[in-house]
């Protein structure tokens, strides 16, 4: 009997551990501004957005895909389910013109599946992004369009 309630005991601080370890683990988006927007034209659920992205691996800083580098815009329609859960969060908190980080936890990236051959289960992404244009409307400095690319 003594050995059980040890082995009990045991087992509830295990359970304790793995909850607190759980709630510290940050989930969700968090955005870090690197340039400021206009702080005034912010996105609403429905707009079709232009934007810059380089997305990098949390763990390692593997860099997985970036309109930078092929040189095109990416265009998208915000609050829909188009992108991932992260973007579609984290690119509402930002103003025209705003280049910022978005830190995503793997719940609000890819998940458990991950995307084969670029990012792995379970990961946690940046992305280094900047909002161009909301619908018609352009921040300073940008004059191009976009391609209509689903991430």
């Amino acid at each position: 009997k003594e050995n059980d309630r040890q082995s009990d005991s045991l087992h509830h601080k295990s359970i304790k551990r793995l909850s607190r370890e759980k709630q510290s683990k940050r989930m969700g988006v968090e955005n870090k501004i690197i340039t400021p927007g206009d702080g005034t034209n912010f996105p609403k659920s429905g707009d079709q957005l232009t934007m810059h992205y380089t997305g990098t691996l949390a763990a390692g800083g593997k860099q997985f895909d970036s309109s930078v580098t092929r040189g095109k815009p990416f265009q998208f329609v915000i609050g829909i389910g188009q992108v991932i859960q992260g973007w579609d969060e984290g690119v509402m908190k930002m103003s025209l013109g705003e280049k910022a980080i978005l830190n995503i936890s793997s719940d609000y990236g890819y998940g458990a599946s991950g995307a084969p051959g670029a990012i792995p289960p379970n990961a946690d992404l940046n992305f280094e992004v900047e909002l161009l244009a909301i619908g018609t409307q352009k921040a300073p400095g940008f004059t191009g369009g976009g391609s209509c690319v689903i991430l």
